[in-house]
Formats: C-alpha cells, sequence, structure tokens
C-alpha cells in the first residue's frame, strides 16, 4: 500500500524572540495536527529546537507545547523519525519513552514506496570542511557529555545555547566554494544507487535532479517555513 510521508528541517524552535516562537510554535502544532490526518509517518531530520541537551531528569523550559503536540500525533499512531542533527547536543530516552519517536544518531536509509533513500541532517557531510568535522566530535564525545551533565542545568542550558549560536553562526558565514557540497555529497549517493537524498542543515532550499535521482534540501524555518512531502514524487510545500 502506498503511504504518504512527511519531512520538515530545521525549525530551530527557541533561536529568536518569545513573539516570534510562539508564532513559529503555533504554526509547527498546526502543522503537526494537520499531518496527524495527511501523513503516515513523519521524517524530523534535524534541529527542531535550537539546542537540545537532555539531562537525567530535567528537559529544559519552553515548547511543552510542541512536545505535547509531538507526542499526541504518535499517539494517533503514526511514526516518527528523528535524526540527530547539529544542535542536538544530547539526547538520552525522552523522545522514545515519552513522544514515541525512533531516534537516529546517523542516516537513514530506507525504501519508502518503492523508492531507495538516503536521509541525514547534512552536518559533517561536506568534504571542505574539517573544522566542523573536528567540533562535532568534540560536542559528541560521551565523557565530555557525561562531564558536561554534573553543570548545573541553569548554567548548562546557557552554555549550550551559546555553543548552538557559535554552530550557526559557522554554518552561516563558512564559505564552502563555488559549488553546494551537500550537493556534490548528494550526486555520490544518487550514483551509488539511491533515488532521494534528503538534507537540512544548510537552510538552503533545494530541489535538484542528478541521473534521475534527487537531492532535496528541506531549507529551514527561519524564513520561509515548509515541508516535504512524497507518495509517488516529492513535493516542497510551504506554509502560511
Amino acid at each position: 500500500m502506498t503511504k504518504t510521508y512527511f519531512f520538515i528541517s530545521d525549525i530551530h524552535l527557541g533561536l529568536s524572540t518569545s513573539k516570534v516562537e510562539k508564532e513559529k510554535e503555533i504554526l509547527l502544532i498546526n502543522f503537526l495536527e494537520y499531518a496527524k490526518t495527511a501523513c503516515d509517518e513523519l521524517f524530523i531530520v534535524g534541529d527542531l529546537f535550537d539546542y537540545w541537551f537532555e539531562y537525567k531528569r530535567v528537559i529544559q523550559k519552553g515548547f511543552i507545547r510542541t512536545l505535547g503536540a509531538l507526542a499526541n500525533f504518535s499517539e494517533s499512531g503514526k511514526k516518527i523519525h528523528y535524526i540527530i542533527g547539529n544542535h542536538d547536543f544530547l539526547h538520552r530516552d525522552f523522545f522514545e519513552n515519552e513522544i514515541g519517536a525512533l531516534l537516529y544518531h546517523h542516516q537513514i536509509e530506507t525504501e519508502l514506496n518503492g523508492k531507495n533513500f538516503f536521509m541525514a541532517h547534512g552536518d559533517g557531510l561536506v568534504q571542505n570542511d574539517l573544522g566542523y568535522k573536528i567540533l562535532k566530535k568534540i560536542l559528541r564525545n560521551n565523557i565530555l557529555q557525561k562531564i558536561f551533565t554534573l553543570i548545573h542545568p541553569d548554567l548548562g542550558i546557557k552554555l549550550a545555547s551559546a555553543t548552538s549560536k557559535t554552530s550557526r553562526d559557522y554554518t552561516k558565514n563558512k564559505n564552502y566554494g563555488e559549488t553546494d557540497g551537500l550537493f556534490e555529497t548528494a550526486k555520490s549517493k544518487i550514483n551509488s544507487g539511491y533515488n532521494f537524498v534528503i538534507f537540512g542543515h544548510s537552510h538552503q532550499r533545494a530541489v535538484f535532479e542528478h541521473n534521475n535521482g534527487y537531492y532535496i534540501n528541506l531549507g529551514s524555518w527561519l524564513d520561509k517555513p515548509c515541508y516535504g512531502k512524497f507518495t509517488n514524487t516529492f513535493e516542497i510545500i510551504e506554509l502560511k
């Protein structure tokens, strides 16, 4: 049976002023309510929050309505797939146990409606981005993460927020050369047999065809919020 799949990426809840973020959250909640009846599975391709650092017994303040909407979506019988992004500094088991999401610390390689998909947030996949690859290894180091959890959450989350801004500024200001580095990576995946390669991370929305395959970048919700939809073909739909 043919299914309908939705895809979102780089929402970055918590980035801007409380007014802007409240409007963004309302839009997201309305989208999730719609998706509950319009799709079979939802893929979140990283960076739902501008930063997420999960302590064992503490969940950061804010956006409780989003978490509730995600749980409601899952409880309706629909699957949520969450791919870790570069602003997802530490996920434990909250999304899995409390929301019912499937959490992925690496890429997803799967078949949807008879087509081969490769999905990843996109961080660390650009060839000429050695600086970020080193930073990623540091931020994802298990020992350093355990040490960080010893810091009081008020200070820890403040530091995580500052690190998130540094990471975002680095991505925004990085000169990757004349070509789209993620597209170059996508081409190699398509050449190896994937029909669709889906990334986020760069905040640059794109749909490119290559050798009968497609590279999709979902952009971000910082400018023009959108989502991807796939049944037999892939389309990007703007939210208003």
